[in-house]
């Protein structure tokens, strides 16, 4: 079965710093990109960072670009993202999402955690 578990979330005054977990199983983790988006109340879900299988990163969202990374151990099957330099508006829950297109066809498999609430606050 596949399970992405989100771990790492709380709340932290401006400022601080986190770091997320996203733990994955019953899938070829090291083929899939991973994804992390969040999403605020009231608020579009956002694609924060995309993490290829390679460690690669790309598509930064434009407001996390240089306080967030996003990063992957494919020895440990799980995929990270430090945030530090927390705002208010970061303020969302946050999810990690496994993607791969499947070559010669137009389809695509993708998997998503359960989310973990991050909070800034003063």
């Amino acid at each position: 079965q596949v399970q992405l578990v989100e771990s790492g979330g709380g709340s932290v005054q401006p400022g601080g710093s986190l770091t997320l977990s996203c733990a994955a199983s019953g899938f070829a983790f090291n083929v899939y990109a991973m994804n992390w988006y969040r999403q605020a109340p009231g608020k579009e879900r956002e694609l924060v960072v995309t993490i290829r299988s390679s460690g690669e990163t790309t598509n930064y969202a434009d407001s996390v670009k240089g306080r967030f990374t996003g990063s992957r151990d494919n020895t440990k099957n799980t995929a990270y993202l430090q945030m530090n330099s927390l705002k208010l508006d970061d303020t969302a829950v946050y999810y990690c999402n496994a993607f791969r297109v499947i070559p010669g066809t137009v389809s695509a498999s993708s998997y998503w955690g359960q989310g973990t609430q991050v909070t800034v606050s003063s």
